[in-house]
């Protein structure tokens, strides 16, 4: 038997990449396909999630390229935060996804703050400010001003858990993601029934939650097809590209840091409750390991 290897696909803004490593951390083979963005007006930044598969496919015929021989036991899933995916009840993606650096949603993060009850409420319910970069002013935006489009959302998704459902037709996510989207509540781990209800949004547009290290899905016979995977190769839960940087560098415990310079710039520092900063100048998220923020 070939010795097994884990995939990983990293859906970022600039690229999709994707590694083979062994189970020591060894690498073996890695790929970059470039991505697009488009700023259709000042201040707006989207992507075609179809793009994302794409090249994540063209990723996997790389990698099988540099090591054909590679068994790939496991495939895990990290991506840019933030950005929002809006699918049909078929599955098909409605319209070009709004990224986590589009500033469009002013009017929709006020409006958010209204909502709530102001910045306090805020803080007991998802542990965030409302920003324009976060999901749920995204969503707020398709509502009011692409009604057309909002009536067809059956489902709302993170870019990586776009991919994860092209390779294994589950809609799921994890913590870590899920804490950037203004939706889930960070400290008790679930999406904040109290958000969606002063929101006027349904519970049904999200998908279920499980763990970064769960497996949430498998394979399916025409992601196989596509990417040169075995049908029925499991995916885990993956993570935010934040916190799978920290992970990856060793960042996982109390007293520890990383800062990470790239398309954006962030400083992230594991800690062992959630954390929130009474004035909210600083995020509180999961983190990919549990019990850990």
């Amino acid at each position: 038997m070939r010795d097994p290897t884990f995939l990983g696909l990293d859906v970022g803004t600039s690229a999709v990449k994707a590694i083979l490593i062994t189970p020591s951390g060894e690498l073996i083979a890695a790929a970059t396909t470039p991505l697009e963005l488009s700023t259709p007006a000042p201040g707006w930044a989207e992507q075609d999630p179809e793009a994302w598969w794409t090249a994540s496919v063209a990723c996997l015929a790389r990698l099988r390229a540099l090591a054909p021989e590679a068994a790939v036991a496991a495939v895990g899933i990290s991506g840019q935060m933030h950005s929002s995916v809006f699918l049909d009840r078929a599955g098909r993606v409605i319209r070009p996804a709004l990224l986590w650096c589009d500033g469009r949603t002013s009017a929709e993060c006020a409006e958010l703050t209204r909502r709530a009850g102001g910045e306090e409420r805020l803080r007991a319910w998802v542990s965030n400010p409302a920003l324009e970069g976060f999901t749920l002013p995204k969503l707020l935006w398709l509502r009011t001003h692409e009604p057309a489009a909002f009536s067809r959302l059956a489902t709302l998704l993170l870019p990586k858990d776009f991919i994860r459902f092209r390779l294994t037709g589950a809609l799921a996510t994890e913590p870590s993601d899920a804490s950037g989207t203004l939706l889930f509540d960070p400290a008790r781990m679930r999406w904040s029934q109290e958000i969606l209800e002063a929101t006027g949004l349904s519970g049904s547009l999200l998908p279920e939650v499980g763990g970064s290290s769960e497996v949430l899905g498998h394979l399916t016979a025409e992601a196989a097809a596509a990417s040169g995977l075995p049908e029925g190769t499991p995916v885990v839960g993956g993570g935010a590209d934040n916190a799978c940087g920290a992970a990856g560098v060793g960042a996982i415990m109390p007293g520890e840091a990383v800062a990470s310079w790239g398309t954006s710039g962030t400083v992230l520092a594991p800690t062992a409750e959630p954390l929130v900063d009474p004035l909210l100048r600083a995020h509180t998220f999961c983190h990919v390991l549990p019990g850990i923020w």
